[in-house]
C-alpha cells in the first residue's frame, strides 16, 4: 500500500513495519516493578492490532533512589530481564517491534516509598508537583547513577527488545540540562556543555553497555516553557549535540514541561484542546537533526497522523491514547474501516487514575488493561441465538446492544428520546472543551446499527410493551434522574434547587448570577460553570471537599481552574448548601462552613446542584416480578467473566449501569460488556 503511515522506518538496528508508535507510558499494571502477564497482553494486543512500535516501561526505574509513584518498571536489577523477554517475544510473534523506556526521576518522584531514600537532584530545587527537597549530588552519586543506567540498558538488551528510550523531560537528565533546576558551578553546571556532561556520560554509558545495532534514543522537550527554563532555541542545540554525538539513533520530541499539573496538561493534552498541538514544536526539532524524529501529543486520528508522516512534519506518529481506545488501528486502516476505528476523544481517565493511584483505564473501552478477561474482539456465541431486548440507549444500553448482535443474538433496543447517547450527549453540549465525548456514544451507536442491533427512537415503552416482545432476555439500562437532593432534613428551598443537566440542557433558563453547588467532585459541575460562564452568567462555585474538582488529577482540571480564574468565578470550598429562601425576587443561599459551623449567605439568581443522579429503576422494578430470576445478578459469575444462570423458562432480567447506582461511563461501559459478552 502506498499508505504514507504503512511505510517502514529504520531505526538503529530495528526495522520498524510501519510509522505508528505508542509512547512509553506506565498503566499501572506491574507487580513489584516486573512485568505481569497483564502487562503483556496489554502491549501485545497493540502487536496484534498492527502497530509498528509499543514503547513499554513508561518511566523504567534504574536505581531504588528513584522509586516508582506510578506503578513503574523497576530495572535495576536483573530480576525484570524474564517477564520483559516473555513481553518481547509477545509482541514479536505479531510482526512488532519493543522497546523500553529507562529513568532515573530525580526530584520528580517521592522519598517516603520503597527504601525510603531522599530523592536526588543537581541542585536543592523542589518540584511543585511532588514536592520533594532533593539533595545535591554529590559526584559519587552521580557516577553511581551513570553505571547504572548502562545496566538497565543491559538487561533490556538482554531480554530481547529493539531499543530503549532515556526520557529526559522532567527525570534528572533534563535537572541537569535545565538551568531552572540546576544552579551547580562546578563541571556539571553553568555552561550548556557543563549542564549535558551528565546526560553525555549516561549515553556513553548506555551504548557501552549494549554496543552498535541497538536502537538507543532520548525523548526530550522541545520548549520547557517554563520561566527560566530550556527555551525553545536551547532545546533546539541541545537536539544538535545529542545527535552529533553519535551515541543516539533517534529523538522523541514533546512540548512543555511535566512539572506542574498545568504543564502536564500541556505536553499530555486533555480534551479541549487542539489536535496536535504541539507538533510545531516537534517539527523545530527535525529540522536541526539527520535523525529519525518521534512526536506524540494528541493525535488521535489517522487523518492527522498521515498528514503529519506525508509531510514529513516527523518521522514516527505516537497515537498512544488512541491505541489506548482502540489496539487495532493499524489493522483497521489496513483493511479499508478507518469509519470502525474507536477514536480517543481525550477525556483523560487513562491518566487521571493513575494520579489517583489507580491503574490506567479507558473510558470507553473497557477491555483495555483487561485483556486476560475481556478480548477486544467480540466472540460469536456458540449456543443458540436469543431474543434481546434493552431499554436506554445511553453508553451501557448502545453497548449491551453491540456485544449481543456481534454474538449473534437478535436485540431490540428501546430508546424514548430522539436519539441516543443519554447523558453522554448532554455532557457534550455543555461547553466546546466536552464536545469531543460525543464520539463515545457515536461510536457505540454506529456500531451496534452495523452488527444487526434495531434501535428504535421516540420509543418509551412500559413492562406490558417489553412482554409482548416475548424476550429471552431484557437489559434495563434506563440510567438515572439528577439528584438534588442536598439539603438537610427538614431545610428549607428543596424545590428552589435546579440540577446542573437541567441548566445544561436547556431546560431552566439563567439568571444573572448563580450558585453552582458541587457534591460530587467531577466534571459536571465544572463543565456547567463553564457553560455559564459561555453565557455572561457571574458564578459562585461552591464544595463541601477541600479542593474544586476533587476527584480530579492529572491533566483535566488545570484548563477549567485557569479559566474560572481568568473570568472571576467565587471559588468557595469547605462549605455545604444548606438552605435556600426567595428573599425579593432573588434567592438567599446559606453556606455553613463544615469545619466551623459558621454560615454566611450569598444572593444569587439561581442555585444549581450536582449531585449525581438516582437510578430511574421504575422499569426493573416493574419487570421484576414477571422474570424468571427476579432480576437476581449472580455476581460471583459476573465477577469472575461467567455467564449468568440460565432458567428453565421466561426471560431473565438484568439491569446495568446508572440504573444500578450512579458511578461513570466506564462503568456503565464495562457493565454491559462483562454481563454481555457471556450471554
Amino acid at each position: 500500500m502506498n499508505d504514507p503511515l504503512l511505510q517502514p522506518l529504520t531505526v538503529g538496528g530495528a526495522t520498524l513495519r510501519n510509522r505508528i508508535f505508542s509512547s512509553s507510558h506506565a498503566p499501572g499494571y506491574t507487580v513489584d516493578g516486573l512485568a505481569t502477564d497483564r502487562y503483556r497482553l496489554y502491549h501485545e494486543e497493540k502487536a496484534r492490532g498492527g502497530i509498528g512500535l509499543t514503547m513499554i516501561g513508561g518511566s523504567t526505574n534504574v536505581a531504588p533512589d528513584s522509586p516508582s509513584v506510578w506503578g513503574q518498571l523497576y530495572a535495576g536489577d536483573d530480576s525484570v530481564i524474564p517477564g520483559l523477554t516473555k513481553l518481547a517475544e509477545g509482541v514479536h510473534s505479531h510482526g512488532a517491534s519493543v522497546m523500553c523506556q529507562i529513568t532515573h526521576m530525580g526530584r520528580r518522584t517521592i522519598w517516603d516509598d520503597g527504601d525510603w531514600l531522599p530523592t536526588i537532584s543537581p541542585s536543592r530545587v523542589r518540584e511543585p508537583m511532588h514536592r520533594s527537597f532533593p539533595k545535591i549530588m554529590e559526584e559519587s552519586d552521580i557516577s553511581r547513577v551513570v553505571q547504572a543506567y548502562g545496566d538497565a540498558a543491559r538487561r533490556v538488551r538482554t531480554a530481547g527488545l529493539d531499543g530503549v528510550e532515556l526520557i529526559a523531560t522532567g527525570h534528572l537528565i533534563d535537572q541537569f540540562w535545565s538551568p531552572a533546576v540546576n544552579r551547580r558551578t562546578d563541571r556539571y553546571g553553568g555552561s550548556l556543555d557543563n549542564r549535558m556532561r551528565f546526560s553525555m556520560e549516561v549515553l556513553e554509558a548506555v551504548r557501552s553497555a549494549v554496543g552498535d545495532g541497538f536502537a538507543v534514543g532520548v525523548r526530550m522537550t522541545g520548549d520547557e516553557n517554563l520561566d527560566g527554563g530550556l527555551t525553545a532555541a536551547a532545546c533546539s542545540e541541545i537536539g544538535r549535540l545529542l545527535a552529533s554525538s553519535g551515541l543516539i539513533d533517534f529523538v522523541n520530541v514533546i512540548g512543555g514541561n511535566l512539572i506542574t499539573h498545568k504543564g502536564l496538561a500541556g505536553a499530555i493534552p486533555p480534551i479541549g484542546t487542539p489536535l496536535a498541538e504541539q507538533l510545531p514544536v516537534a517539527a523545530a526539532i527535525k529540522e536541526t537533526l539527520d535523525l529519525p524524529v518521534f512526536h506524540a501529543g494528541r493525535i488521535p486520528d489517522v487523518a492527522t497522523a498521515r498528514h503529519v508522516i506525508a509531510e514529513g512534519i516527523v518521522d514516527m506518529v505516537g497515537m498512544t491514547r488512541a491505541h489506548i481506545a482502540d489496539p487495532h488501528i493499524v489493522a483497521k486502516v489496513e483493511r479499508g474501516e478507518e469509519d470502525r476505528i474507536r477514536t480517543c476523544v481525550g477525556a483523560s481517565y487513562c491518566i487521571n487514575r493513575l494520579y489517583l493511584s489507580q491503574e490506567a483505564l479507558c473510558v470507553q473501552n473497557p477491555a483495555t488493561g483487561r485483556e486476560v478477561t475481556i478480548p477486544h474482539l467480540t466472540v460469536t456465541s456458540t449456543g443458540p441465538a436469543e431474543s434481546v431486548v434493552v431499554v436506554g440507549a445511553g453508553p451501557a444500553g448502545l453497548e449491551a446492544a453491540r456485544v449481543c448482535a456481534e454474538r449473534g443474538h437478535t436485540v431490540t433496543l428501546f430508546e424514548a428520546q430522539p436519539e441516543t447517547g443519554g447523558q453522554v450527549r448532554l455532557a457534550a453540549r455543555a461547553s466546546g472543551r466536552t464536545r469531543d465525548m460525543v464520539g463515545i456514544v457515536d461510536w457505540l451507536d454506529r456500531e451496534a446499527r452495523v452488527a444487526g442491533a434495531d434501535i428504535r427512537l421516540n420509543s418509551p415503552v412500559e413492562a406490558e410493551e417489553v412482554l409482548e416482545c416475548d424476550p429471552d432476555v431484557v437489559i434495563v439500562a434506563t440510567g438515572g434522574w439528577p439528584d438534588t437532593d442536598v439539603l438537610p432534613s427538614g431545610a428549607a428551598g428543596v424545590d428552589l434547587l435546579v440540577s446542573v443537566a437541567e441548566v445544561i440542557s436547556g431546560h431552566v433558563a439563567v439568571g444573572p448570577r448563580a450558585l453552582v453547588f458541587d457534591d460530587h467532585g467531577n466534571l459536571q459541575a465544572l463543565s456547567c460553570v463553564e457553560y455559564l460562564l459561555d453565557r455572561n452568567v457571574e458564578v459562585q462555585l461552591v464544595t463541601p471537599d477541600r479542593a474544586i474538582g476533587h476527584e480530579l488529577n492529572g491533566t483535566l482540571h488545570p484548563a477549567y481552574l485557569e479559566r474560572f480564574h481568568s473570568d472571576g468565578v467565587d471559588m468557595l470550598v469547605d462549605h455545604r448548601l444548606v438552605g435556600v429562601v426567595r428573599s425579593g425576587g432573588r434567592l438567599e443561599a446559606v453556606l455553613r462552613n463544615v469545619y466551623t459551623g459558621s454560615e454566611q449567605t450569598s444572593t444569587v439568581d439561581q442555585v444549581v446542584v450536582e449531585h449525581g443522579v438516582v437510578p430511574a429503576d421504575d422499569l426493573y422494578l416493574q419487570l421484576r416480578g414477571h422474570s424468571a430470576n427476579g432480576g437476581h445478578l449472580d455476581l460471583d459469575a459476573f465477577i469472575n467473566n461467567n455467564p449468568q444462570p440460565k432458567t428453565e423458562s421466561g426471560f431473565r432480567l438484568f439491569r446495568i449501569g446508572d440504573a444500578v447506582a450512579g458511578r461513570d461511563i466506564h462503568a456503565a461501559i464495562y457493565d454491559a460488556r462483562r454481563l454481555c459478552q457471556v450471554l
